[in-house]
């Protein structure tokens, strides 16, 4: 009796909110498996697009799994976790973030009948961490090197590489001419590990083909003063001089004060302002010059001047343009104009101003240095040159991943199909309850051919019981095999040349292996009430009807918008 009467303890303030237990974990999963349904259909070269439309009004239309999730905006805590490796794996390796999400929602998903019988998730976060382990070494037992090969051999290799990526983006119909581009521009920026090296330009019109690649730096025409159209717009092996500074006609000093005795003197101070900018412009020619960029404003006075003299400028360049155009022609950004060496002036074979489309393109090309590229994206549709844009950003990175760690496997569930056989096999060799759990584990990465063959409409029942029994074959022809999106059957996928860098896949089964014994270790879920109100109106809304809404209408200090 005397048990019944102890008084509660209040350990947590009033509000807060806590779930704990099994329920909560299966919360967690149903959560996670929420999220991936988003993405599912993206998979694959008959992968559906997402319209996703923001509060700003703002439109995107994207078949890339990190783009989506980020545009998602999703609150549920164990579900941020889907979001964070799809980030991780598109700045890693480019590519491969629908797969990741899917494997990790899938680890989950087959995880859930265990913890609903009562197995304790670090029995299944053990045997995870081996399977996972396993498959990453079988991976790397399975891949091709393309390491020495010649440049030509290599190109065509990288190119598959690239083909197999964009095939399931919506520039999938052009991939060959895409892949080529991309595989060029990688080898032109050589070792130089920094990614803005490739610039991407955007003009809206024309179709796909139209799109070109500048073996060197191309930007939009800057704005410009009277006098720019009596400047040459060609020149071969031009000098080229690049300035931090403005060669504007100005007061030099803004708060600086003159005492005057006599109103002649008042003309000598005017006619110093002149000598300055003159004798700035003078040094710039006597550079030997003969295009002028810099960061900041080219007035009208130094635009007429260098007309006069035929010498190319435009002011207000984008910094990241000025860096390329640096690293390309091999010369120096500089802050002042005194002491222009030859050493500071850059150089190309050609510069031409050029129109595309209906803007006027400035293009350097044949750069010495040649560390740089730049692509120049043509289409219809604003939303169809930023999705193009975004896939020629995976294809770039694969392409790269590809150069760097040279080994590739065959892609289009092959290698999934694969791993899954032998870990299948591992677990019959294994006594205990974690047979089980690998078995899970092997099943669970099946989901790759499986939603292949669903996003291109084909029985998945039935392809993958012709890939397993391909690859249970006791010979081991079968490894290579994969799904057939065109005819909706099995074939060889190395030799139909859909290949994908060994790395997208490890760190694919790497994150999604982690994502998922993260969630399925968290047991308990705190929510204090403090952090809720802060949260502004997203709390308010989900709250409204227990603190009689109006408290919640205008913005407390400090909300966010």
């Amino acid at each position: 009796m005397a048990a019944m009467l102890q008084p509660q303890i209040i350990l947590l303030k009033e509000g807060t909110d806590t779930s704990q237990g099994k329920a909560q974990l299966v919360s967690n999963i149903n959560a996670c498996t929420a999220v991936a349904d988003v993405v599912r259909t993206t998979l694959g070269p008959r992968g559906m697009d997402k319209l996703i439309h923001d509060d700003k009004g703002n439109v995107t239309i994207s078949n890339d799994g990190a783009t989506i999730m980020k545009l998602l905006d999703i609150v549920h805590p164990a579900a941020k976790i889907l979001v964070d490796i799809a980030k991780s794996q598109d700045s890693e390796v480019g590519d491969g973030t629908t797969t990741v999400v899917l494997l990790a929602s899938e680890f989950l998903k087959e995880a859930k009948p265990f913890i609903e019988d009562g197995v304790h998730s670090q029995n299944l976060i053990r045997s995870y961490r081996t399977a996972s382990h396993l498959a990453i070494e079988k991976v790397k037992e399975l891949a091709t090197s393309i390491e020495g090969k010649s440049l030509e051999e290599k190109k065509s290799l990288l190119a598959k590489c690239a083909a197999t990526t964009l095939s399931s983006k919506l520039i999938g119909g052009e991939k060959d001419f895409f892949a080529s581009m991309v595989v060029d521009s990688v080898i032109a920026i050589g070792n130089e590990d920094r990614l803005n090296m490739i610039g991407i330009k955007k003009v809206p019109g024309g179709t796909m083909r139209d799109s070109f690649l500048v073996n060197g730096v191309a930007f939009k025409k800057t704005f410009s003063y009277a006098g720019f159209e009596q400047q040459p717009k060609k020149f071969l092996n031009p000098k080229i001089l690049l300035l931090n500074i403005e060669l504007e006609l100005k007061s030099e000093k803004e708060n600086a004060e003159i005492r005057l005795s006599d109103p002649l003197q008042y003309q000598s101070i005017v006619d110093a302002e002149w000598n300055i900018i003159y004798e700035k412009l003078d040094k710039c020619v006597e550079s030997g010059a003969k295009v002028v960029l810099s960061r900041l404003a080219i007035g009208d006075l130094a635009t007429q001047y260098f007309a006069d003299r035929d010498i190319f400028c435009a002011g207000r360049v984008a910094e990241e343009d000025l860096q390329r155009v640096a690293a390309a022609t091999g010369g120096t950004v500089q802050t002042s104009v005194n002491n222009v060496i030859d050493e500071v002036l850059g150089t190309c074979e050609l510069f031409e101003e050029k129109q595309v489309g209906n803007e006027r393109y400035n293009i350097f090309s044949g750069c010495p240095s040649g560390r740089t590229a730049t692509i120049v994206l043509r289409g219809g549709a604003d939303q169809f040159i930023e999705e193009a844009e975004r896939s020629l950003h995976d294809a770039i990175m694969i392409v790269r991943r590809a150069l760097k760690n040279s080994t590739v496997v065959a892609g289009g569930g092959a290698i999934d199909m694969e791993i899954s056989r032998y870990l299948r096999q591992y677990a019959r060799t294994i006594a205990g309850k974690s047979q089980l759990f690998i078995n899970s584990y092997a099943k669970a990465l099946e989901v790759i051919p499986r939603q292949l063959c669903d996003n291109a409409g084909f029985d998945a029942t039935d392809v993958l019981n012709k890939l397993r029994q391909k690859h249970s074959h006791p010979s081991g022809d079968g490894a290579l095999y994969g799904v057939d999106i065109n005819t909706g059957g099995v074939a060889d996928s190395f030799a139909n040349f859909v290949w994908e860098p060994a790395v997208v896949k490890i760190n694919a089964i790497n994150a999604a292996t982690e994502a998922a014994c993260l969630i399925l270790s968290v047991d308990e879920t705190v929510k204090n009430p403090k952090s809720e109100s802060a949260q502004g109106e997203a709390a308010a809304g989900a709250m409204g009807g227990r603190r009689g809404g109006a408290a919640f209408r205008g913005r407390g200090r400090g909300m966010r918008r």
